[in-house]
C-alpha cells in the first residue's frame, strides 16, 4: 500500500518530534491511538520505517574527518571485500556502485593521519585492487527525508483513489 496523506503527517511528526509518545502523536493528528498504531505497524512492515533510535555524530565521538573512499575490487571478490569492510569500525556505510570503482565507503577518522591508516588497511585487504579517496570539507545538505516524504504525500493527494 502506498504512503497516503495521513502516513505523510505521521512520518513528519516522527521526524520532527522523535521522542513523543504514540498517544501524543494520535492527539496531535486527531486520530485514534489504535489507528495510529496500525499505521505505524504497517509502515514498519512495508519497510518505510526502517528503525528508531538516536542519530549519532561521529565528530562528537572524536572522529570529525569524513571521507568517501572508492574501492576497486578484483572481479569475483565483491562479497569477501564487503565482509572485510564491515569489520572496519571507521567505515560507517558501504555501497556497491557503478562507475569508478566497485564500492563506495563513507569513512570517519580522528584526523588525517588516522584516515591514512584506515586507507592503508583497506589497500591490504585481499581482493582490493586500489582505492580513491575524496575528503568532505563541509556538509551542505544534511541527511534528510522530510522533503521526500512531503513530495510523496503531495503526489498521493493528487492521485485518483
Amino acid at each position: 500500500m502506498p504512503v497516503d496523506e495521513l502516513d505523510t503527517r505521521i512520518l513528519r511528526l516522527l521526524i520532527e518530534q522523535p521522542r513523543t509518545s504514540v498517544r501524543e502523536y494520535a492527539r496531535v493528528l486527531g486520530v485514534a491511538r489504535g489507528t495510529l498504531q496500525a499505521r505505524l505497524d504497517r509502515l514498519e512492515r512495508d519497510g518505510v520505517i526502517t528503525g528508531t533510535g538516536p542519530f549519532l555524530s561521529p565528530a562528537a565521538l572524536g572522529h570529525p574527518v569524513l571521507a568517501f573512499v572508492h574501492v576497486e575490487v578484483t572481479q569475483g571478490h565483491l562479497d569477501e571485500v564487503g565482509d572485510a569492510l564491515a569489520a572496519v569500525p571507521e567505515i560507517v556505510e558501504a555501497f556497491s556502485i557503478t562507475g569508478g570503482g566497485d564500492l563506495l565507503t563513507r569513512v570517519v577518522a580522528r584526523d588525517n593521519e588516522h584516515l591514512e591508516d584506515v586507507i592503508q588497511h583497506l589497500i591490504q585487504l585481499p581482493g582490493v585492487v586500489r582505492t580513491r579517496t575524496e575528503m568532505a570539507l563541509r556538509e551542505r545538505v544534511p541527511y534528510r527525508l522530510l522533503p521526500l516524504v512531503e513530495a510523496v504525500g503531495r503526489a498521493a493527494g493528487r492521485s485518483p483513489r
